[in-house]
């Protein structure tokens, strides 16, 4: 069992949260509770960079979920960065493919974001 490291950091874009090891029931709840915590303002981008997971369950996938709910909330967007592919075929078999959008890594998800224009 690989325990799960979690890191936050701030882009201009908005938070980019990196997750690496076992995303399942017992590391699932540590993320879920510093969603309420990020700072993520209207027009920002959410970015979740699995890049270093290397398991991730149903719990995990509920997580995303919360996360992209949080987002919403916030009157900003998801992406998922560096899905690795047990984790991508898992989405699809769900649909949330069709939810989340992905990018190779978090640099590239932050390079897609369009920042809100003033009106």
């Amino acid at each position: 069992m690989t325990q799960l490291t979690v890191h936050t950091r701030a882009t201009l874009a908005g938070p980019v949260i990196e997750l690496s090891g076992e995303l399942d029931n017992n590391s699932a709840p540590d993320v879920r509770t510093l969603l309420p915590g990020l700072t993520l303002q209207a027009g920002q981008q959410l970015v979740i960079d699995l890049t270093g997971i290397t398991f991730c369950d149903s719990s995990g996938i509920t997580v995303l979920i919360a996360a992209r709910n949080r987002a919403l909330a916030a009157r900003a967007d998801i992406a998922l960065a560096a899905v690795p592919d047990r984790v991508s075929r898992m989405l699809h078999i769900v649909g949330l493919d069709q939810v989340f959008p992905t990018h190779p890594t978090a640099q590239a998800a932050a390079a897609a974001w369009t920042p809100p224009t003033s009106e």
